[in-house]
């Protein structure tokens, strides 16, 4: 009897890096940070067919020193 393999619905949290602020004044659609974030987030995608992209959450433009709550 062939087993079943479980899929798992995932979430991909992405957050902006404190160092990757825009020092040259352009404005960037996407930080540097987050695009890494993502890259590496897909490719383990990638490698783990078991785990289904569900949802992207992305906080660009807020670091973790800042506690002012975002809604």
């Amino acid at each position: 009897m062939k087993q079943r393999k479980e899929i798992y619905r995932t979430a991909m949290y992405l957050r902006l890096s404190k160092g990757d602020l825009d020092v040259d004044g352009l404005d960037k659609s996407e930080s540097n940070s987050i695009t890494n974030q993502r890259m590496i987030v897909e490719n383990f995608l990638d490698k783990n067919p078991d785990l289904k992209l569900v949802d992207t959450y992305v906080d660009d433009g807020f670091t973790g020193t800042n506690f002012v709550e975002v809604r």
